[in-house]
């Protein structure tokens, strides 16, 4: 009897061997689906804008979405702990398909946001739970390399998703931004539907509703805080320290609920384990250092490099570029030379690509540039898939979805907090330039560097004020990337602690 059960699960071993490369084919698509979605919108932004108006809104058509990913990612991390990965992903992937038909059919920009919130409750089930199942199907020795597959879709979708958006927008209409999603997510929901099997204990299960309650109030008044501070309301205003108080109460109790829940929503135990809490603590850094590249990287490209739009979207690819090559390649590194060596290098590559962007002169060029974001990118991949393979290795079944969530939920914290640090002190470096050193009476503000982006613009202001333009923008971008590359020291010095033997 036993030789029989034996027998039949090693056949039921070999057909789910069988069915991996479809399921890994779905994740693929399920991740493309959502990695695309931020390329592709922000190059028909401005055709939408056109349409639909509300330009004062334009930045919640990106916030809201990045928001609900955010708040959600750890949630359905413990969820798929619960209740299996497959019904958590194919929920995720519904909600996200709904929210991009809507998206399609808005009127204004304020049913698009609210669509976009929607989108994002979607979004957060997708790249915490397709990792996951990775982690699942495939052995230690086998994770690297399809992490990096996983790391790979976003790479494409740097490169594609411009492309594809300014196709789309002129020739055919920015709603099909949106709806290119439905057949790549109608795909990929239907591979999971019927290829990945799971066998869930069949037990009554406690779900810690309160503190997901409690967690989603902490983190969403903290992200509205991060995203309006300093824009809409300044840092010591009655919005601003009410939502901050808000925020801290929320926490405090859901720490308090977590340590008696039966079923915790985050059981703080997995971060006593000294590889994670180093993996999540660094991903908070890299996070704000990824947000410091992106944000402001093609700003020096355009308005002191005065280089068009494409040459430093062409800067930022680099970066897209690297990160998918040093993932795949992590995969033999891991095997040959070890979890912590792998992940040194990645720091290393991370210090050398923060020291070409603070070194970088606006005579350089873009080549220069473009060096350096590939070598961060090289450095972001060499972590981030170590970080995902060494967590998915220590902890267990029931733990590893809310361990791998926890890790993509530090590097959301991170670009959310770096927009917030960055973009302030590059708006206060700037305006103290300017208040020193801009011609009498011309007027000139932060706002008019918005005019040396544009060429047509540029080319009307007088000498002088470009001049003084670029060069306080000059002072106050490396003054950014000083920030990164402080930020890179930092991770690397909390990857030299972790412990050699994984």
């Amino acid at each position: 009897m036993r030789k029989l059960v034996q027998a039949v699960n090693t056949s039921e071993v070999q057909n789910k061997k069988l069915k991996r490369p479809f399921i890994l084919a779905a994740i693929m698509m399920a991740m493309f689906m959502n990695a695309i979605e931020g390329t592709i919108v922000s190059t028909a932004m401005p055709a939408i804008v056109s349409d639909l108006g509300g330009f004062s809104l334009y930045s919640w058509v990106f916030s809201g979405y990045l928001l609900m990913n955010a708040v959600t990612v750890l949630i359905y991390g413990k969820l798929s702990d619960i209740l299996g990965r497959k019904p958590v992903l194919l929920f995720g992937i519904i909600v996200f398909l709904i929210g991009s038909i809507l998206c399609g059919f808005s009127n204004s920009m304020t049913e698009l946001i609210i669509y976009r919130f929607v989108q994002g409750f979607g979004a957060g089930a997708v790249a915490p739970v397709a990792s996951t199942i990775v982690g699942d199907i495939y052995k230690n020795e086998e994770r690297a390399r399809v992490q990096g597959y996983l790391s790979s879709v976003w790479g494409i979708s740097a490169v594609i998703g411009p492309a594809l958006g300014g196709l789309i927008v002129e020739s055919l209409t920015w709603k099909l931004v949106f709806w290119v999603n439905i057949p790549l997510g109608l795909l990929s929901f239907l591979g999971i539907w019927f290829f990945l099997h799971e066998n869930i204990e069949k037990k009554k299960r406690d779900i810690d509703y309160l503190g997901a309650t409690l967690l989603t109030l902490s983190i969403s008044t903290l992200m509205v805080v991060l995203v309006q501070g300093g824009v809409k309301w300044s840092w010591a205003s009655t919005p601003v320290v009410s939502l901050v108080i808000v925020a801290v109460i929320a926490f405090v109790l859901f720490i308090v609920q977590e340590k008696r829940a039966s079923e915790p929503m985050m059981p703080f135990e997995i971060w006593q384990e000294r590889s994670i809490l180093i993996a999540n603590l660094v991903s908070l850094t890299t996070g704000v250092m990824m947000i410091g590249l992106s944000s402001f990287l093609p700003t020096f490209v355009q308005g002191v490099m005065e280089r068009s739009p494409t040459v430093a979207g062409f800067t930022l690819t680099a970066m897209s570029i690297g990160w998918p090559i040093a993932s795949m390649v992590s995969g033999r590194l891991l095997l040959k030379i070890g979890f912590k060596t792998t992940s040194l290098l990645g720091g290393c590559s991370l210090i050398l690509g923060s020291s070409i962007l603070v070194l970088m002169k606006p005579e350089a060029g873009p080549l220069i540039a473009a060096m350096g974001s590939f070598f961060v990118g090289v450095g972001m991949g060499l972590t981030s898939t170590s970080f995902i393979v060494v967590i998915q290795k220590t902890v267990s079944w029931e733990r590893r979805g809310i361990a791998t969530a926890s890790n993509m939920f530090m590097r959301n914290l991170g670009n959310t907090v770096g927009a917030a640090l960055l973009g302030g002190i590059m708006n206060t470096r700037l305006q103290a330039y300017l208040n020193e050193h801009a011609p009498a009476n011309s007027g000139v503000t932060i706002d008019t560097a918005n005019k040396l982006l544009n060429s047509k613009e540029r080319a009307l202001l007088p000498e002088s004020v470009v001049k003084v333009l670029q060069e306080g923008l000059t002072l106050s971008l490396q003054t950014i990337y000083l920030i990164v590359l402080v930020f890179s020291v930092i991770s690397f010095v909390l990857l030299t602690r972790l412990r050699k033997k994984q």
